[in-house]
């Protein structure tokens, strides 16, 4: 793909900018957030020309016939609706802009049209070689208020979510597969389900996984806490995002988001930026690995879990030996794999005790050694101290939403 996007980091970036929000300033405060890309921007010279001086991407919309799956009634017509040639005739008045990273083809389609969307992201690809073509799926809860078995099956295509995930991998030749899921308008279990299902169609399909997560909510009263933002990003990290999408910045849909109608700052954009900083602070020692598998280590209550993850009392991998939480903790645990030939281990760890942020609190987590190699432990915030335990191993401990990476020094 284009390297416009620079895919050897972690990309973070966000749904709508509405047109009153482009002058300099608040794009300027845009890029200060954190965010590296905005999705759902129409061909708007001006704010191009802001996105490129301030290192901003625009995924575009408008350029080529969009499309949305919405309640499921168009599925299976996005080829009699929108034929090649619309796309063809799009690309003639095309003028190219450096700030323009991405073409939005699309968004939440049905199975029914994968195969001919296999057709339209090659097409996009050829008459914009300088851009890749986006395209979003469907969450495995679909995306209307009501929501029975035959909607279900209506929208996606498939009689199930994984099928429908595997049709997309069979007919779209993209090397990412990118989704949205909002756990605090839905449920866990669902969100770790979905990630599951994502993140093993990724790995065996050898795509990226990129996500889109929120930031703001579906109804007045509620905002979404830093710790809940810290909660959908590291346990999407844990199994291996490396594109992070918040969900909406300015305008978009629901409600509360981090401008508010006015274009002014709400109590989300200093949330999201500190969280992004913490992002950013521990993706370059991240993106040095990938995640080859994911562990739900604790959980002694399965409540929060779907029937399709069995959670462990301790791990051992390679390189460590009985990984636990003390108590009743709940640990979401990547095991990484150095990227290139290297070989080097490491583990990403998630105290995913407190979803909600209700009751935070410290969680001690210890291990033990598998082999002679030495260990760091580092966090968002830097190095976090290892004690030695009685038996030989290690401690450290994390509060509830936070992240550390055990990196492996032989």
């Amino acid at each position: 793909m284009t390297n416009r996007m620079n895919r050897n980091r972690l990309n973070i970036g966000t749904y709508h900018l509405r047109p009153e929000a482009r002058d300099e300033d608040h794009i300027r405060e845009l890029a200060e957030c954190g965010i590296d890309f905005v999705i759902s921007v129409n061909y708007d010279r001006p704010a191009l020309d802001l996105f490129e001086k301030y290192s901003l991407g625009a995924i575009v919309n408008g350029i080529v016939p969009g499309w949305w799956g919405g309640d499921g009634d168009n599925a299976g017509k996005l080829e009699q609706l929108n034929p090649l040639d619309t796309y063809c005739k799009a690309a003639e008045g095309f003028t190219d802009h450096p700030a323009i990273w991405a073409i939005d083809i699309g968004d939440e389609p049905s199975a029914l049209d994968f195969p001919y969307y296999g057709r339209v992201f090659d097409t996009v690809k050829r008459l914009f070689p300088k851009q890749f073509p986006y395209l979003n799926l469907y969450p495995n809860y679909a995306s209307v208020a009501v929501n029975n078995a035959s909607e279900t099956v209506n929208q996606l295509g498939t009689a199930t979510y994984g099928e429908h995930i595997d049709a997309y991998c069979r007919n779209v030749p993209a090397d990412y597969v990118c989704y949205d899921f909002y756990v605090y308008s839905s449920s866990i279990d669902k969100a770790y389900d979905n990630l599951k299902t994502v993140a093993d169609a990724a790995r065996r399909t050898g795509r990226d996984m990129w996500i889109v997560l929120q930031v703001n909510a579906h109804v007045p009263d509620y905002w979404v806490t830093g710790n809940m933002l810290r909660f959908q990003a590291f346990s999407a990290m844990a199994f291996g995002v490396n594109v992070i999408t918040w969900a909406c910045y300015a305008g978009g849909w629901w409600t509360n988001q981090v401008l508010d109608a006015a274009n002014n700052k709400t109590v989300q954009y200093a949330r999201l930026q500190k969280v992004n900083r913490e992002i950013r602070s521990i993706a370059g020692l991240y993106m040095d690995y990938e995640v080859r598998g994911t562990h739900f280590v604790g959980f002694s209550d399965r409540s929060e879990l779907p029937a399709t993850i069995t959670p462990l009392e301790a791990l051992s991998t390679g390189f460590v030996k009985n990984l636990r939480p003390a108590g009743d903790g709940k640990l979401i645990v990547g095991d990484m794999i150095a990227r290139g030939h290297g070989g080097g281990r490491a583990l990403f760890v998630f105290s995913a005790d407190d979803y909600r942020d209700l009751h935070p609190r410290a969680n001690e987590i210890t291990f033990g050694t598998a082999g002679s190699g030495s260990f760091t432990v580092k966090g968002p915030q830097g190095l976090i101290p290892l004690r030695r335990t009685g038996d030989g191993g290690y401690s450290f401990t994390l509060m509830s939403n936070e992240c550390a990476m055990i990196v492996c020094n032989d």
